[in-house]
């Protein structure tokens, strides 16, 4: 057995050390060239040693020394094709370079420190070996995974010289740790197999023009790679269990550690071949190294393109057809959890839920809000114990072709539910579909949740908007009814006053025509336009002022106009007359207060000055121009300064307030015109 172990090593450097010369010969200096030099001038080395090792009688350790660095040699290159490294540069900065090169050094100084060092310690030798061989065939399967199939016609050849070689040696170094001892038997065996590879290697190199594989990371390469290691893991932890029943074993050590290897495999071939298993591998890797089964960025956009393009005013059709269209599917409903702690179908498409047909949803619900989950009744009703706690008529849910219940949850609470039918070619739903179905679910109860804020915003703007059309309504009310009050309180002492007489026709005709312009507004459920007209504003002023002069302290004038401007005459007047009332108002009977007006070129300057209470900064900055605030309580509305402010700014005007508190105000309203025209 020597003389053909012997025999097997010297044709293995034979052939390597042709293989060496060709290498030589086609003077490729390549990074990938380089390392393949390298690669098989430690295999030669390894061969040599190994067939003169016999004879010679030197120590076995120098051939696993040079097998240590051949291995680093051949993952190095395999790893430079994955990821298409051409420099020494780029293999010196490489992170993944650098993760193999720190994790080889590591592990191989601490093996064969403690090989040399500490007695009877080979076996950590062999372990190094073993994890060697082992991370160097899955690389060898994820290149042949990830490669194109153009690419594989130029590897295949590499891939079985290299992963032979490989998968002998694994076992070899998995049954030397197990009895911490080499197998000659293999051993000498192994040169055979090295110089068999040697043609297949040189077939690649010549296949392979630069060394560079364009590979994608697939997620089957991934989950047989990790099977792979998984398998190498669970060998490396067999042998170490094995070595210490060997050891502990006494004379019965072999027959223990070949049923205990025997037994292990075949725990390891069940959990292998076993689907439960597999599938959930499958799951981790997928879920956590790679991007799903949905591109989440399309499916984002091409719901929010739905939400877009969607001609159907109602919401809720909308939402409906949008989660379908997920599942390729056509029939959904969309349920709504009512107050009542009842259900109802806010809209159905293609399906005929009755209210009754909801009642089931209360336990589901309470389920969904203590869980989150989505709730597959296909899966309920195939696999035990799939959702625990929860109970559901399974034969109802068939009955109404109810398979996918999803909980809609707004402010962390359930708002309602999506109710799907699958086809029945569709499977049960997997955890990327879980996700989809969640991520979507949540983008349209926002959506739900909008659209229902703004239909009730919408509907308060109505009542505001009614309730401000109210307000100024009533303010006009106000005023006319303060009118014709001031008619009666001066019915008796000037009843028999022709001029009075006519003023009270004239203002019971005004009241009519105010009067009718509130009715008529309330009709139109909206606040008159404004119409502008040549207005003789001196005139109008003074009519005003002769208004507001029943009452003390009375109004003076300073009034240099003799140009009619365009404005809303009754709209002005209503102004001049809320705001000359306030100071009025503001000011005791003794006090004073008057109005100055003058025309410009390009505006009518007012000013409405009183030496009354006056008014603080804050009040102005904070209160006098907010609707609906007021200081007179009852008696007031608090829209006539507010009123006043948003006419003057209608017409490009501004209202400007000064005051000091019991000094008196200063109000300067400035209207530009640009159509005066002389009386």
């Amino acid at each position: 057995m020597e003389v053909i172990g012997t025999s097997g090593y010297f044709l293995a450097a034979s052939a390597y050390a042709i293989f060496i010369l060709l290498l030589l010969a086609a003077r490729n200096k390549t990074l990938a060239g380089c390392l393949v030099l390298v690669a098989a001038l430690l295999v030669f080395t390894s061969s040599l040693s190994a067939a003169l090792q016999p004879k010679q009688g030197f120590s076995l350790l120098i051939v696993l020394a040079v097998e240590t660095f051949k291995l680093a040699t051949w993952s190095l290159l395999i790893i430079c094709t994955q990821v298409n490294i051409t420099s020494v540069k780029a293999l010196v900065t490489h992170p993944k370079i650098k993760k193999y090169l720190v994790v080889w050094s590591g592990l191989s100084i601490l093996c064969w420190g403690m090989a040399l060092f500490i007695p009877e310690s080979v076996k950590f030798l062999f372990s190094l070996l073993l994890l060697l061989n082992l991370w160097l065939l899955v690389l060898l399967e994820q290149l042949y995974r990830n490669a194109e199939v153009r690419v594989k016609w130029a590897i295949w050849s590499l891939i079985i010289a290299l992963g032979m070689a490989t998968a002998f040696d694994f076992v070899l170094f998995a049954q030397a740790v197990m009895v911490n001892q080499l197998d000659f038997s293999y051993w000498y065996a192994r040169g055979f197999i090295v110089a068999v590879g040697m043609p297949l290697i040189l077939v690649s190199t010549r296949r392979i023009k630069d060394w560079s594989v364009d590979v994608f990371v697939s997620r089957d390469v991934v989950f047989y790679s990790s099977m792979l290691l998984i398998s190498g893991a669970y060998l490396l932890l067999l042998a170490i269990a094995g070595y210490a029943i060997n050891y502990f074993g006494g004379t019965w050590g072999d027959v223990i550690s070949i049923a205990f290897f025997i037994l292990g495999s075949s725990v390891l071939a069940a959990l292998l071949i076993t689907e439960k298993f597999r599938r959930e591998v499958k799951v981790f890797i997928t879920k956590h190294f790679f991007s799903n089964k949905y591109d989440y960025r399309v499916e984002w956009l091409k719901s929010i393109e739905q939400l877009e393009i969607g001609e159907n005013d109602d919401y809720y059709h909308t939402a409906t057809h949008i989660i379908c269209a997920s599942l390729n599917i056509d029939q959904g409903a969309l349920i709504k959890k009512h107050p009542s702690d009842r259900y109802k179908a806010l809209y159905q498409k293609n399906f005929n839920l009755k209210a009754t047909d909801l009642d089931f949803l209360a336990s589901v619900e309470t389920f969904c809000q203590q869980h989150g989950w989505i709730i597959d009744v296909r899966e309920f009703a195939k696999v035990e114990h799939s959702y625990p706690g929860l109970t559901l008529d399974t034969q109802f849910c068939r009955q109404k072709h109810i398979d996918i219940i999803i909980p809609i949850f707004m402010n962390k609470s359930v708002y309602g539910f999506f109710l799907l039918a699958m086809t029945e070619e569709q499977g049960l739903l997997n955890w990327e579909d879980r996700d989809l179905l969640f991520s979507i679910s949540k983008q349209l109860s926002n959506y739900l949740s909008l659209n229902e804020a703004n239909e009730s915003l919408a509907e308060s703007k109505q009542f505001d908007a009614f309730n401000r059309m109210s307000a100024f309504l009533v303010h006009d009310l106000k005023n006319i009814q303060a009118q014709l009050a001031l008619i009666n309180s001066n019915a008796k002492r000037h009843k028999d006053n022709p001029d009075f007489v006519d003023d009270v026709f004239e203002t019971i005709e005004a009241a009519t025509w105010r009067l009718d312009k509130v009715l008529i507004q309330l009709r139109n459920k909206h606040v008159a336009e404004t119409s502008k007209k040549n207005t003789d504003i001196q005139a109008l002023i003074l009519a005003v002022v002769k208004q507001r002069n029943v009452q003390k302290p009375y109004i003076s004038t300073e009034l240099a106009l003799e140009s009619l401007i365009s404005i809303d005459e009754e709209f002005f007047s209503s102004v001049l007359n809320h705001l000359l009332q306030n100071a009025q108002e503001a000011t005791s009977e003794s006090g004073w207060v008057k109005i100055i007006a003058e025309i410009t070129t390009t505006s009518l300057c007012l000013s409405i000055i009183d030496n009354g209470c006056g008014m603080s900064a804050d009040f102005i900055a904070n209160r006098l121009f907010k609707p609906f605030d007021t200081t007179k309580g009852n008696a007031g509305m608090g829209i006539g300064v507010y009123e006043a402010k948003q006419f003057i700014e209608s017409i490009d005007g501004t209202l400007q307030v000064t005051s000091c508190e019991n000094e008196g105000s200063h109000f300067r309203i400035i209207i530009p015109h640009n159509n005066k025209q002389r009386i």
